[in-house]
């Protein structure tokens, strides 16, 4: 009887035991299965957040494409990053425009797809020259840049010889690129830049809906100005006076005067100077020859010679043949003395 007792409990014992084991089993598999549910729901979150970062910063990036950083960084000197719509700041900055010569009728030879193709072909080189000078492009107008150079840590002439340096850049793409074109069977490409320095306004406008970022004030105008004087004067680079003098603190850049112009519309004189810097030796050495004699008939004139001075810019033209500063000074001095009330200011 007792053998039969101790084998009933022996059993239970047993029995028990497997149940116990397959309680305990079933709550590991349970446990797992919800650290393997944890793990897969994080996985999901870290995947979303990540996606949404990504797509966060091709929003961003994108944002930048249409609005500068630069322009976010200069509101941030002044201690606020916001771009509320009638924001507004002061600063001196350099202005830098450039815009290619015969673009019209450039344009009338291409298709619309062709042009396209031109244009980004272009600005994508020009791009480049005026963010490793510490600028930013404002806007592109049709075929123009208007740029910035508002260096944060520099002084004044380091924006004035960051913009210089630019334009002279400019140049040495242009020409890379027109080797380019010219190993494709396509014609040379030239384009006129103009630089001002001095203080403008940085602000938004528009409307609830439709915001921009914009730079107002006398020294964009007189800087456009400048520029659409380079096809005039046949110059690559045309700055004011005060622009190169300033940037000249800090390299020496070489250039000639080529007038004291009075813009219409404006109230004050500008002194118009052609950047020198990146042309060959020879053109180089010809135009510096020619900036001599240019300013000794620009003093006969301002004593009221004109008759001497038209003398002496019409034998200027002789010894530098198709130098349009000269051929400018002759035609200032042929309207000066047709006009007998000509008040000695040259508006252009």
């Amino acid at each position: 009887m007792l053998e039969i007792l101790l084998g009933v409990v022996t059993l239970y014992a047993i029995g028990v035991t497997i149940i116990l084991f397959r309680t305990s089993s079933e709550a590991e598999d349970a446990k797992q299965d919800q650290k393997a549910e944890y793990s897969r729901r994080q996985a999901q979150l870290d995947a979303t957040i990540e996606a949404k970062a990504d797509e966060a910063m091709r929003l961003h990036q994108t944002f930048q494409k249409f609005v500068p950083r630069q322009f976010v960084e200069h509101f941030a000197k002044s201690g606020s990053e916001s771009l509320e719509l009638g924001r507004a700041d002061e600063d001196n900055v350099a202005v830098l425009f450039c815009d290619i010569r015969g673009f019209t009728s450039l344009s009338e030879r291409l298709s619309p797809q062709e042009l396209m193709h031109f244009l980004n072909s272009y600005f994508l080189r020009m791009n480049a020259p005026i963010h490793q000078n510490h600028g930013f492009i404002d806007k592109f107008i049709g075929d123009a840049i208007m740029a910035l150079f508002d260096s944060p840590q520099g002084d004044d002439a380091t924006k004035a010889s960051d913009a210089v340096n630019a334009a002279l850049e400019i140049q040495t793409a242009l020409a890379l690129y027109n080797d380019h074109r010219a190993n494709s069977h396509y014609p040379p490409v030239k384009n006129g830049i103009g630089l001002h320095f001095g203080d403008v306004v940085l602000g938004t406008i528009g409307s609830d809906d439709r915001m921009d970022t914009t730079v107002i004030g006398d020294t964009v105008n007189v800087a456009q100005r400048i520029e659409s004087l380079s096809s005039y004067f046949d110059a690559d680079i045309l700055a004011s006076e005060t622009t190169i003098v300033l940037a000249n603190t800090k390299r020496p850049y070489e250039y000639r005067l080529l007038d004291v112009v009075r813009f219409k519309g404006k109230s004050i004189n500008v002194p118009l100077v052609e950047v020198l810097s990146h042309l060959p030796d020879v053109q180089k050495a010809q135009k510096l020859k020619a900036a001599q004699e240019i300013q000794t008939g620009m003093a006969l004139r301002d004593k009221g010679e004109l008759d001497n001075a038209l003398a002496h810019f019409t034998s200027c033209l002789n010894d530098f043949p198709g130098d349009q500063a000269i051929v400018h000074h002759i035609k200032i001095c042929e309207q000066a003395l047709a006009d007998k009330s000509w008040d000695g200011l040259v508006r252009i």
